[in-house]
């Protein structure tokens, strides 16, 4: 996103109401996001080829992203041309320094 982006309008959005005062615009919309990791997994599984997969989940802020990324992981093995072998593990660690 570039500085000068002045993002989306937050009328556009469903916002949960203990949100609606703190927050005053939306800068990527979670259809983008969605669109996005969809993106990445198809290019992982393009990298790897047949190589088998470790997924290393760093907790608590990533479980969400790291999920949809596996969902469109397990969707891509099930409907594509092969099926690549996934391993997933959870770390959590004290400091993100």
């Amino acid at each position: 996103i570039r500085d000068e982006e002045s993002g989306y309008n937050k009328n556009l959005f469903c916002i949960p109401k203990h949100y609606e005062e703190d927050l005053e615009r939306v800068f990527i919309p979670h259809g983008l996001i969605l669109d996005r990791t969809e993106r990445l997994a198809r290019d992982i599984m393009q990298d790897m080829g047949s190589h088998h997969i470790v997924a290393l989940c760093v907790l608590k802020g990533g479980y969400k992203f790291f999920a949809d990324l596996l969902d469109c992981i397990k969707a891509l093995n099930q409907n594509g041309d092969k099926s690549v072998p996934v391993t997933v593990d959870f770390v959590r660690t004290k400091s993100y320094y």
